[in-house]
């Protein structure tokens, strides 16, 4: 893999990661209601998410994720009904007057696997590196060292921009006191996280 196309394929990998998507709505919908830090593993799960798809296409199992596509179809739509089920709790909560936001935490393994199910819920997104990913490489001269810096760029230019979009939107947490203002937020979030859901489960 030369210079240029590394390069090449980092300034693409940029671009389709800030443009605004369901793993960028989940993780902003995290980080304005519970903050920075639960973002963060949401983020981490997307990109996990990408990284496998990513490595199947790369060694060729594409043909593997066809033959597993029931298994990702559950995962779609367990990952949509989990997604559209925190929207709802957001909806249905009632803050308490408090400093800091009165969402109750859920684990880093919660938040790490809604963001994995946002991606591995769409298998698709295999097909896309199988169209996208030749444009810069040849799959089949690819060395171990290759692999490792594709793999690294991904992980670093998503995981970035998922990344300054959840620490943006935690810094509305602060705007956000009153019980009013932290209802409207929530809502926000809710509605955010259960469009999401609705929209993965709607991908044919």
């Amino acid at each position: 893999m030369t210079t240029v196309s590394l390069i090449a394929f980092t300034g693409a990998m940029l671009v389709l990661a800030i443009t605004p998507g369901p793993g960028v709505f989940a993780t902003i919908a995290r980080a304005m209601v519970s903050g920075f830090k639960p973002a963060v593993f949401v983020a981490i799960g997307i990109v996990a998410g990408d990284l496998v798809f990513l490595l199947l296409t790369i060694y060729g199992l594409t043909a593997l994720a066809l033959h597993l596509q029931s298994v990702f179809l559950v995962i779609k739509y367990v990952g949509s009904v989990y997604l559209i089920y925190l929207g709802l709790t957001l909806w249905i909560q009632t803050p308490e007057k408090s400093e800091s936001p009165s969402t109750p935490e859920r684990s880093w393994l919660k938040n790490f696997l809604s963001g994995l199910f946002i991606t591995l819920g769409n298998p698709k997104v295999i097909f896309f590196y199988v169209s996208f990913l030749p444009t810069f490489v040849e799959l089949n001269l690819l060395t171990n060292a290759d692999v490792l810096m594709i793999a690294s760029v991904l992980v670093g230019v998503l995981g970035t921009v998922l990344l300054m979009y959840g620490y943006i939107a935690s810094k509305s947490i602060n705007l956000f006191k009153s019980p009013k203002s932290q209802t409207v937020m929530n809502r926000m979030a809710g509605s955010t996280m259960m469009a999401t859901g609705a929209f993965l489960a709607s991908k044919s």
